[in-house]
């Protein structure tokens, strides 16, 4: 039993999230290497959209891993090889978007959207009579009274 918990650890530990990049994608300096894979985590693949282009096997992350690694391997520093792609792409190609006017819906959108369905409810709430909301009238008030005491009187 000890064994089969160990075994199932160990292989919990290498089932972790996979790279998938290419071997004929990959640059032959090892340093360059290195920058694309580290910039190649911080862009976000359009098509999965919550995944970085590392980590998707969608053909348009391989191609963006592509060009990424051809503007590093032509000279372009780390900035100017993600601004190149954003360029093309947009500010939601990048996984943490800088804040700037059009990108404020990405980082405001779901507060926003929150804070509607808040005032939503708050207003459905409100809005609501007391009758709805399970108030007796006097004449109601006054039958339960009438049977609460027929109850104790048996």
């Amino acid at each position: 039993m000890r064994r089969l918990l160990i075994l199932t650890a160990t292989l919990a530990l290498l089932a972790g999230p996979a790279a998938a990049v290419n071997p004929d994608e990959e640059l032959k300096d090892p340093a360059l290497e290195a920058r694309a894979h580290q910039l190649s985590k911080t862009l976000r693949c359009v098509v999965c959209q919550n995944q970085s282009i590392d980590d998707s096997d969608a053909a348009l992350a391989r191609d963006l891993r592509i060009i990424l690694r051809e503007r590093i391997d032509a000279g372009d520093t780390d900035q100017q090889a993600v601004d190149y792609i954003v360029a093309r792409y947009g500010s939601f190609v990048q996984l943490d978007p800088p804040m700037r006017f059009d990108t404020l819906a990405l980082w405001f959108g779901p507060l926003a959207v929150l804070a509607l369905g808040g005032i939503g409810a708050f207003v459905y709430m409100r809005g609501r009579s007391p009758a709805a909301a399970g108030a007796l009238t006097p004449d109601e008030e006054a039958d339960v009274a009438a049977m609460l005491k027929s109850d104790e009187a048996r």
